[in-house]
């Protein structure tokens, strides 16, 4: 039994938006385009942190709880394929700079605490299909779910009987604007 777990910080993408995007992989992509993503396992991926231990998993946590950024939205609104990867994925054509800021954040701290991190520029996407190693034909634009963003967690991530599951572990809130009179009806 290993003492280390797998594990990332993630944007989860709400349920609705969940089905929303299964039913729309479907309808666009051919079942021989790649393996689609189980829609519990639809995210954006923050920080890799690979398979480390419940101490630096618990100094990880503390560092997240102290982590002060405002709520964001974004729109899945662009889509592509790396080959190499074989990976069929949704996007924003232009980043929120709070989720940027999120991001680079988590990804500076996995790596001082000795978490590689991929030297490639930080591309928010939602995976929709594995295994697309051939060419894939791309739907047309004009496709767009926006997502309000209130919090981000650190999942953990098994593979058991011929399956990935990711799990939850704990999240932390990001920050909403107060209302004020200006804004509140009376």
């Amino acid at each position: 039994m290993s003492d280390t777990r797998r594990l990332f910080f993630a944007l989860p993408i709400p349920p609705k938006t969940q089905r929303a995007l299964v039913k729309w992989r479907a309808d666009q992509f051919s079942a021989e385009a790649g393996r689609p993503i189980a829609a519990a396992n639809l995210h954006i991926t923050l920080a890799f942190l690979g398979d480390i231990s419940e101490q630096k998993s618990q100094a990880l946590q503390n560092m997240a709880a102290r982590i002060k950024q405002p709520a964001f939205s974004l729109d899945l609104d662009d889509a592509g394929h790396w080959p190499g990867a074989g990976v069929v994925w949704l996007g924003t054509r232009r980043a929120p700079r709070g989720l940027l800021q999120l991001a680079e954040l988590l990804r500076s701290q996995a790596a001082r605490s000795g978490c590689y991190q991929s030297p490639l520029p930080f591309h928010p996407h939602v995976t929709l299909l594995r295994g697309a190693t051939k060419a894939v034909s791309l739907p047309p634009s004009g496709f767009h779910w926006p997502i309000d963003f209130e919090y981000f967690a650190l999942y953990s991530s098994e593979f058991r009987r011929g399956r990935t599951r990711y799990e939850q572990i704990a999240a932390w809130p990001l920050i909403t604007p107060k209302k004020t009179s200006e804004n509140t009806e009376y």
